[in-house]
């Protein structure tokens, strides 16, 4: 068995990718966005983070989070985000026996992507990262143009232009389709 080894710094900025189990035409996150936007309030209240970047796509999304001072436990974070929007859902998804035996639904890949920020310019490339990547998908031509973001709140503070990124988005940026 893999031993996942994950960087704890209290306090630290981290990029996440929390991914549905079944990505194939699934929109699951986009069509119950406020399911999943509840779930990430209720958690914040209990246990505060800061948002700097996030974006919800179909099937997965991606953030830039801050933990408080002192604290470095992301992983109760995303774990309790998931089993909330989870547990919103009505039980409709075909459940493999070894979920059956453990309880668990089959929405979410059990694991995640997780990232230490490790200096400013790790920053920004992450914060550009999440916020191309409905056009890096081709769900829009525009970053603007996409409702689930973190760019429009970016926008309206001055930290991104409207038109950040052109029409082309993600060639303008280099990244690959």
């Amino acid at each position: 068995m893999p031993d996942y080894r994950r960087a704890r710094h209290p306090g630290g900025t981290y990029f996440f990718t929390l991914t549905l189990l079944r990505r194939r035409d699934n929109d699951l996150l986009t069509r119950h966005i406020e399911r999943l936007r509840d779930a990430v309030r209720t958690v914040r209240r209990a246990h505060p983070f800061d948002i700097h970047g996030w974006v919800v796509l179909p099937d997965h999304l991606h953030c830039v989070i801050q933990l408080p001072d002192g604290d470095a436990d992301f992983t109760l974070r995303l774990r309790l985000i998931k089993s909330g929007f989870s547990k919103s859902l009505p039980r409709t998804e075909w459940l493999s026996a070894v979920r059956q035996r453990r309880g668990e639904r089959a929405i979410w890949q059990r694991r995640f992507w997780e990232h230490l920020i490790k200096d400013e310019a790790d920053y920004r490339a992450h914060m550009d990262y999440v916020h191309i990547n409905p056009v890096k998908h081709g769900l829009v031509k525009r970053v603007a143009d996409w409702p689930y973001s973190t760019f429009h709140r970016l926008v309206s503070q001055g930290i991104y232009p409207l038109d950040w990124a052109g029409s082309d988005g993600a060639d303008a940026l280099g990244y690959p389709d």
